[in-house]
């Protein structure tokens, strides 16, 4: 899967997400640290890029409506140190469908995930 993840998750998550067979850039290797959402947006969306983030600007469904992109992951942990964040996102990459993710706006807490799919036409 091609990744981009945020500069609000920590940039060593890209070395493991790579180690177990993903394409992961960070927007800080980038150099887009600090632009706004919509710039990061962007540049995701013509990359065709699966976005991580915290970022709760892109939990909008009607913004960012499933099947109008390549997919978000949007993690949301009560206590995010960096080795708890990157162990959460390590886990749901090892051991969840994530091929079932393209397209889709998926929350992610400490022991829930909520997928929204696209429609079906």
């Amino acid at each position: 899967m091609k990744i981009k993840i945020d500069e609000n998750l920590p940039s060593r998550l890209a070395g493991i997400l790579n180690g177990i067979g993903h394409d992961a850039h960070t927007v800080h290797e980038e150099l887009l640290t600090g632009r706004d959402d919509q710039q990061i947006w962007n540049v995701v969306q013509k990359e065709s890029r699966f976005f991580i983030t915290q970022d709760l600007g892109f939990s909008d469904l009607r913004r960012f409506a499933p099947g109008s992109h390549h997919g978000i992951l949007l993690v949301r942990l009560r206590s995010p140190s960096s080795s708890y964040m990157i162990e959460r996102i390590r886990q749901l990459f090892q051991n969840e469908n994530i091929a079932g993710w393209y397209g889709c706006l998926i929350v992610a807490t400490e022991r829930k995930i909520r997928v929204s799919k696209p429609p079906i036409n």
